[in-house]
């Protein structure tokens, strides 16, 4: 049974305030409603840089999350993040609505990176096959004859993928995290 304030993918009872919950936008304004209420998003920039945007449940979860070293950047995965300067939401009349800010839709690539990994991740989905938790026993059969020659992708675990690499089967890992195909 699901317990109030808690998100249904964790057992733990710290783990609530780690975990942000499930997330829609709402007007654009730097606030979202999830399962957990009301979410901020901060402009965040690593040592390198290199500037990305964060929704977190609370400024409390975001330290938490920074502490335990699980904010990174996306370009080069590093640790050492600050919060950037961000425009706050302002309310614009008594009955709580939020003023529009022009801006991107979150689906739309916000830099060149993020527009060249979308083109590469269209690109794999159009010519290969998806092959989900299968990836390393396909992979095998492949490479020993035993099925079809043809290009796929999947989800395989570290050390599976170590073992592929270590037996010359030639595979690489994705710089995105392929979406779970369903029935």
């Amino acid at each position: 049974p699901r317990q109030e304030g808690r998100c249904p993918s964790f057992d733990g009872p710290d783990r609530t305030e780690l975990n942000p919950g499930f997330v829609r936008q709402r007007s654009g304004a730097g606030q979202a409603i999830g399962y957990h209420g009301t979410m901020i998003k901060y402009a965040i920039k690593c040592s390198a840089d290199h500037s990305f945007d964060s929704w977190f449940q609370s400024a409390a979860a975001y330290e938490a999350l920074k502490g335990a070293g699980h904010v990174s950047c996306p370009v080069c995965g590093s640790t050492t993040v600050e919060k950037g300067l961000m425009a706050p939401a302002v309310r614009v009349s008594d009955t709580g609505e939020m003023a529009a800010v022009p801006g991107r839709p979150l689906a739309a690539p916000g830099t060149d990176v993020e527009a060249a990994l979308a083109a590469l991740r269209r690109q794999i989905e159009a010519n290969s096959d998806y092959v989900g938790l299968n990836f390393a026993a396909e992979a095998r059969r492949i490479h020993a004859g035993d099925a079809p020659e043809r290009s796929i992708y999947g989800e395989a675990r570290a050390d599976d993928a170590r073992a592929l690499i270590e037996d010359g089967v030639p595979v690489a890992p994705l710089p995105f995290v392929p979406g779970r195909k369903t029935n």
